[in-house]
């Protein structure tokens, strides 16, 4: 049976936000983005977060937001890399801050300074007893979550909250639309063949122009994107479910056993039988 990747220990409150628990295999987890703003509180080891093309160190018991919309992956150096994951529809919280939906947040470790450093402990302070009110798991904790969340929330916001217009950010508005749209497409067809030409009609460029443009903004090839979003997929399925190999391949769009292999290699560092023997050791 599979197993999601998010094991979501709390459903989507009233409040406007989900909280979930992630258990993640070690490597790359490639780009993405969503429309929820995203506290991310790592619990073990290292892993290097990407948001907007800058790449940061974050260290146990640290955490870091992404906002809405950011583009943002992964790299974990951890075998079984786990995070809290917080996300918040900020319109939803308009009820409790008007305009919310026009504040930037910026709370990465370049945004933690002297002035604001004891704020950010306490938010991390706060992420520690969320993650010790789940592990009781009594009658109170949907209550006592929806408390934490807020009063978290509440304090990224009053230091690390800015008006849009006051956040240099340095991302070109088109640029970042076109990303995301690339992203969107790959994640719902990379099941499926991808040309080359139909993804870069959908941005309106000619194929030498999108390799281009994908290169320098995402600093790889574009097939090479596309198979590292395919053997992310395949390695959740050789951990979770009990599909022969060969079917995995298949069903995340790979064509050859080789480029499989070597794709996944490149991510994980072992070919994918070898990975599915250490999961099966883990169970």
């Amino acid at each position: 049976m599979s197993v999601p990747l998010y094991a979501t220990f709390q459903e989507p409150l009233r409040s406007g936000f989900r909280i979930a628990y992630q258990t993640t295999g070690g490597g790359y987890h490639p780009l993405h983005w969503h429309d929820e703003l995203e506290i991310l509180y790592h619990l073990n080891g290292l892993s290097d977060i990407t948001i907007d093309g800058k790449t940061y160190p974050l260290r146990s018991k640290h955490m870091v937001v992404i906002d809405s919309r950011q583009v943002h992956g992964s790299y974990n150096h951890e075998r079984n890399a786990m995070f809290l994951r917080i996300h918040i529809s900020k319109s939803y919280m308009e009820r409790f801050v008007p305009g919310l939906s026009l504040y930037s947040i910026r709370c990465t470790p370049d945004d933690v300074n002297d002035a604001n450093f004891e704020d950010y402990l306490q938010i991390c302070l706060l992420l520690q007893e969320l993650v010790r009110a789940y592990s009781r798991d009594d009658i109170t904790l949907p209550m006592e979550t929806e408390g934490y969340v807020l009063q978290i929330f509440s304090r990224i916001i009053r230091c690390f909250g800015y008006p849009q217009r006051e956040v240099p950010t340095g991302v070109d508005v088109l640029t970042t639309e076109r990303i995301r749209t690339v992203i969107t497409y790959v994640e719902e067809h990379f099941r499926e063949p991808i040309s080359l030409q139909e993804v870069s009609d959908l941005l309106g460029l000619g194929k030498e122009a999108f390799c281009r443009f994908f290169k320098k903004n995402m600093g790889q090839t574009f097939l090479q994107y596309v198979n590292e979003v395919r053997a992310v997929n395949a390695f959740q399925d050789l951990e979770y479910t009990d599909l022969p190999i060969s079917e995995i391949m298949e069903r995340n769009g790979f064509t050859t056993q080789k480029l499989f292999n070597r794709t996944f290699k490149e991510i994980y560092g072992c070919t994918p039988s070898v990975a599915r023997k250490e999961a099966a050791k883990e169970k």
